[in-house]
């Protein structure tokens, strides 16, 4: 795989950091406010471990992180982060257990990405998969007036999961980091003001 010597992986590197996304993130806090001392945080597709670091260093000891991938993280995390090797399709019970043990979140994360295979409609349906995979354990674990950070490859189905989302959230936005590569198709959806899920009959159209 061709690792790109552009000027964000190198200044990761220079700052310490596993990752070129650590910058996705501080733009996506830096615009919405997403970060805040305290506060417990659930980061979805946490490896290599960028976005893990960003969000205790800015949460402090007083919060929690709690953060999952399929792959390991070789990051040494301070004490008040959890990483758990999981597949949220299919969680281990121990997963499960500290969500229900550190939640409810007041943000829910997620840089989760699929394997790419060159047929963009492909990678694109991926994508959402994963996106509203993420999107709806935010849907069961956000606290209200929690937030929701999501990342998505740019298609169809986009549509489909902003539409989703603004049923449950006051506000809805799209963001592209300059951080990311120009070609890349990613983007990233902001939910603000988690009101919660639908009650009623409205919470059964809803497809929830």
């Amino acid at each position: 795989m061709k690792q790109y010597q552009d000027y964000y992986f190198r200044k990761a590197k220079a700052e310490n950091y596993p990752a070129r996304s650590i910058y996705k993130l501080r733009e996506l806090d830096s615009k919405f406010g997403l970060l805040a001392k305290g506060i417990r945080a659930l980061d979805l597709g946490a490896s290599p471990g960028s976005w893990t670091l960003g969000c205790a260093e800015k949460i402090g000891p007083g919060g929690r992180v709690l953060a999952c991938d399929l792959k390991p993280c070789a990051v040494n995390f301070p004490e008040h982060v959890v990483f758990m090797q999981a597949d949220i399709f299919n969680p281990i019970p121990e997963f499960a257990q500290a969500l229900a043990e550190l939640g409810p979140f007041d943000l829910v994360l997620s840089d989760m990405a699929p394997a790419t295979t060159g047929s963009a409609f492909t990678d694109q349906a991926r994508s959402y998969n994963l996106a509203n995979a993420a999107f709806e354990l935010a849907c069961r674990h956000l606290a209200q007036g929690g937030k929701f950070a999501v990342k998505i490859f740019m298609g169809p189905d986009a549509q489909t999961l902003q539409a989703d989302m603004r049923k449950v959230f006051g506000k809805v936005k799209a963001h592209k980091p300059k951080s990311s590569r120009s070609e890349s198709r990613e983007t990233f959806f902001v939910g603000l003001e988690f009101r919660g899920l639908p009650a009623g009959p409205e919470a059964a159209d809803s497809g929830f």
